[in-house]
């Protein structure tokens, strides 16, 4: 075999990616395609201007992080609702049971995948930033 074939070869696969489409995205430029169930921030959902939840405990029950807190609140009419909802992103994997497991699917997952903070406070999300996100 002659020493020089190896190097040969190499540049030809090289001088072939010239040629090719790059797979790099210009990320603040070119936004990545999010897949559709992709499994990103959580989300309420809303029913007549007001929170679906009803406070059944069922998703912080099923959540494996523990890391959704609800506190059930009363109004006038005696339907229960969720007074405090929260969740801290830090503990949260991302994993979907607390969706899967709403009965009234007051729960949503977004396609929102850009989480980054500067303070560990701002990973905590309540029932007012969890409604806003759509």
């Amino acid at each position: 075999m002659n020493p020089i074939t190896p190097i040969i070869n190499g540049l030809r696969i090289t001088l072939e990616h010239l040629f090719k489409k790059p797979v790099t995205l210009q990320y603040p430029a070119e936004r990545p395609k999010v897949a559709q169930r992709f499994r990103g921030l959580h989300a309420l959902n809303v029913s007549h201007d007001k929170a679906k939840c009803v406070a059944c405990y069922l998703c912080p029950t099923v959540c494996p992080a523990k890391c959704i807190t609800v506190e059930a609140g009363e109004d006038a009419n005696h339907d229960k609702y969720a007074a405090r909802y929260e969740i801290d992103l830090l503990r949260c994997i991302f994993c979907g049971y607390c969706v899967e497991a709403c009965p009234v699917d007051a729960v949503k997952m977004t396609g929102e995948f850009e989480l980054a903070n500067y303070h560990r406070s701002d990973f905590v999300y309540d029932k007012e930033r969890l409604l806003e996100k759509k």
